[in-house]
C-alpha cells in the first residue's frame, strides 16, 4: 500500500509541497519501492539505521521537512485528489490558521482483521457530533469542551494525524519539534486544542484512512494489543493501569502528560477513573466475545479491580455512554468482528486495493 500512498500525494493537482518518507529500517519491500521512485520531484527519503519507536520516527520526518504546514500519513493511507489544493484554499481563506480539521473515508483491506478475507469501508472515518456543522473556526470554549470530554474518555474529534493539518510554527511552539510517546498524534492534537490560536473545521473528506495487515489498526481490530504495542515500539504500563485496551491505557498516560503540561488551563480537570474502568471492562467483553481472551482471563481481570473500581463500575447506571456501548455489544452478536469494532463499517467485495477503493467511494458519494 506504500506505493499507492506515495502516488496519491505525488499525483496531486498542486505542486507547492514536499513529501518526506521515513523508512524505519523496514525489511519488506519498502526500500525497493523507494528506490524505484528515486529522483521523483518533491520526494525526500530518509532511513533509520535501526527500527525506532513511532514518536522518534515521526520526529525524524518532521525535522527533515521544511514546509510551513505538516500533514502526517501512514503508508496504508491515501490522499484523495485535490486534497492539497483544497487545504491550501482553506488556509488562505482563514488567514493561515494553526490547524485544519476534516474527515475521510475508512478502508479496511482484506486480511487486516484477523483472518477475515473481506474488505470493509465506512462513508465517514469519524462521526462528528451536532456541534460540528459547516466550515467554521472553532471557538476556544468549544475546543476546551472537547479536551474536557477527553478526560472522561469521550472522544469528539478523530485522534489521527491524517485528518488534521498543523502549522509548523505551532507544533514547534508546543512540542519543540518532537512527538510525545505513547501516542504522539493523540497528545499533540489535544495540546493544540488547548494552546493553538486558531482551529478551522472543514466538513469534507480529503483522505482515506487505510487499515492493512501491517498497520496498528490491524492489531486493534484483531484484538492483538500486545503485538500492536511492539509494532509501535511503545509501552502503556502505568501505576493503576488495567489490562485490556492499549488505546485506553495510552490515553490515560497522555492525559496525565497533558495535565502536567497545562496545569492552569486544566485546573480542576482530572482523569475520570470511573469512565476509564467502565470502558476497559467493555473492552474486556468485546475481547472475550471475539476470542481475544479466555473466560478464565476475563474473570482474572475482574478480580484485579479494586473496591474503588467496583464502586465506579456500578456508577455505570448513570453513564449514558456506557449504556450505548452495552447496546452495541449486544448487537455485535449479529455482526462480524470488524463491524462490531467500528460502528458503521460495511463489508465490501470486488475492490482489490485502496486506490480502487478511493475511486469507487468517491463515485458512490457523488451518486447519492
Amino acid at each position: 500500500m506504500l506505493a499507492d500512498c506515495i502516488s496519491s500525494i505525488l499525483e496531486q493537482d498542486f505542486d507547492d509541497f514536499e513529501l518526506v518518507v521515513s523508512d524505519n529500517a523496514n525489511t519488506d519491500s519498502t526500500s525497493d519501492i523507494l528506490r524505484r521512485l528515486e529522483g521523483a520531484p518533491r520526494l525526500k527519503v530518509i532511513r533509520q539505521s535501526t527500527p525506532v519507536p513511532v514518536a522518534e520516527n515521526w520526529t525524524a520526518a518532521l525535522r527533515a521537512s521544511t514546509g510551513e504546514y505538516i500533514l502526517m500519513m501512514g503508508d496504508d493511507d491515501y490522499l484523495l485528489p485535490h486534497a492539497l489544493r483544497t487545504l491550501d484554499e482553506v488556509i488562505g481563506r482563514h488567514g493561515e490558521p494553526d490547524c485544519v480539521l476534516y474527515n475521510g473515508f475508512l478502508y479496511v483491506a482484506p486480511g487486516a482483521v484477523s483472518t477475515d478475507r473481506v474488505s470493509y469501508w465506512s462513508r465517514m472515518h469519524f462521526s462528528y457530533g451536532r456541534d460540528f456543522g459547516d466550515e467554521a473556526v472553532l471557538t476556544g470554549s468549544h475546543r476546551m469542551d472537547i479536551v474536557h470530554d477527553m478526560f472522561r474518555f469521550s472522544q469528539r474529534i478523530p485522534l489521527n494525524m491524517q485528518t488534521t493539518v498543523f502549522a509548523r510554527r505551532t507544533i514547534e511552539k508546543e512540542s519543540g519539534s518532537a512527538f510525545e510517546a505513547p501516542y504522539p498524534d493523540h497528545y499533540l492534537l489535544n495540546a493544540l486544542l488547548i494552546a493553538a490560536d486558531k482551529w478551522v473545521y472543514l466538513p469534507s473528506r480529503l483522505v482515506v484512512i487505510g487499515v492493512s495487515p501491517k498497520s496498528f489498526g490491524h492489531y486493534f481490530y484483531s484484538q492483538q494489543s500486545g503485538a500492536g504495542l511492539e509494532y509501535l515500539g511503545v509501552s502503556v504500563d502505568f501505576s493503576g493501569g488495567l489490562p485490556g485496551s492499549a488505546l485506553l491505557n495510552g490515553m490515560y498516560m497522555w492525559l496525565l502528560k497533558l495535565k502536567a503540561r497545562y496545569p492552569q488551563a486544566l485546573k480542576g480537570i482530572d482523569v475520570n477513573r470511573g469512565a476509564y474502568v467502565r470502558r476497559q471492562v467493555y473492552a474486556w467483553l468485546v475481547q472475550r466475545r471475539y476470542g481475544g481472551i479466555t473466560t478464565c482471563e476475563l474473570l482474572s481481570r475482574f478480580a484485579r479491580l479494586s473496591p474503588g473500581d467496583w464502586a465506579r463500575l456500578f456508577g455505570t447506571v448513570v453513564d449514558a455512554e456506557s449504556w450505548r456501548r452495552l447496546g452495541r455489544f449486544l448487537q455485535s452478536r449479529r455482526k462480524t468482528q470488524a463491524e462490531a469494532m467500528s460502528n458503521g463499517m460495511m463489508p465490501l467485495s470486488g475492490i482489490a486495493n485502496i486506490r480502487e477503493f478511493s475511486t469507487w467511494a468517491r463515485q458512490q458519494t457523488l451518486d447519492r
